[in-house]
């Protein structure tokens, strides 16, 4: 598949990320900020809430969970008093991203409560690592609705909001672009939906600079320890880190000037090493066990 003037959309996506590159300027930190997170209830969403609310952020928690999942601990009200203990202001805002006016209503709710949005964090995805025989239309569509379609919709209703912020982001939690067949083969329909994430960055990293509005992707080099990564068949939590490195990851990126820190497909050790943070020993659930690679990842 190509990207354009024949290149490949891997090769494009690290000439961009290449050209972009420059010694990043810092906006001191995320006080009186206000971010949009979808998904945020758990996780690693709300791991990002509550890095940012410990400088006094504003977080908005856009997410569907209002009663206690049998199998996933919290909830969008449980989140909000975790980022109200750790410093910050909270919006508890049940949000289905399948659907353009509850997006719409939350956004528009929180600029309301808050004065605006400055930073926009695309968490919110649906997994199913399943070939193509054992994918349901039912789920590919769940997957590609949640991924990439509620993703496009957050940026789209978001940018009215983000161009008047201050120092504005939008941060994807997807891979960077690699066409490899490899990572394809076993689960395709999900690997379109999460590249389909990546595709926003690339695109609209371009098609916002004009407006400062900084587009970029983060992704963890290895598996992460959510109560999510638990329910996936033959993957064992102590092999993982836990939320905090992509917590510091994000908190990197988005503390950076949005414009000229942009375009980027970000990997959570890569960036914090660029910060001469180098010890990862205190991320890993269990320091004496091997970290499994993420999905979309070489090695560790």
């Amino acid at each position: 598949m190509l990207g354009g003037w024949g290149c490949s959309v891997n090769e494009t996506a690290q000439r961009q990320t290449l050209t972009r590159k420059r010694e990043p300027v810092f906006m001191s930190d995320l006080k009186g900020k206000t971010l949009f997170i979808t998904g945020a209830s758990r996780g690693i969403g709300l791991a990002i809430g509550i890095r940012a609310a410990g400088d006094g952020a504003n977080v908005a928690i856009a997410a569907k969970t209002t009663k206690p999942h049998p199998k996933l601990p919290g909830t969008i009200f449980t989140a909000a008093e975790d980022i109200e203990s750790a410093g910050g202001k909270a919006l508890a805002i049940q949000c289905d991203i399948r659907h353009e006016d509850q997006i719409e209503a939350a956004m528009a709710e929180t600029a309301e409560t808050f004065g605006g949005i400055d930073i926009l964090v695309n968490n919110a995805s649906a997994i199913s690592l399943t070939p193509t025989t054992a994918t349901p239309m039912k789920r590919y569509d769940l997957m590609h609705q949640i991924n990439v379609r509620g993703t496009y919709a957050c940026c789209h209703l978001a940018h009215k909001y983000l161009a008047k912020g201050d120092n504005p982001h939008i941060l994807t939690l997807s891979p960077p672009l690699d066409m490899q067949p490899k990572w394809f083969a076993s689960y395709v329909a999900y690997s379109m939906a999460k590249y389909g994430m990546s595709m926003c960055t690339l695109g609209m990293a371009e098609e916002f600079k004009e407006d400062g509005i900084a587009c970029n992707s983060l992704w963890p080099r290895t598996v992460i320890a959510t109560a999510a990564l638990a329910l996936v068949p033959g993957v064992e939590i102590k092999n993982a880190r836990k939320p905090d490195i992509m917590a510091d990851a994000a908190y990197t990126i988005l503390t950076r000037d949005s414009r000229s820190c942009t375009g980027n497909f970000y990997i959570d050790d890569e960036i914090l090493a660029e910060e001469d943070i180098t010890e990862f020993g205190r991320y890993a659930q269990d320091p004496s066990q091997k970290l499994l690679p993420d999905l979309y990842i070489e090695k560790v």
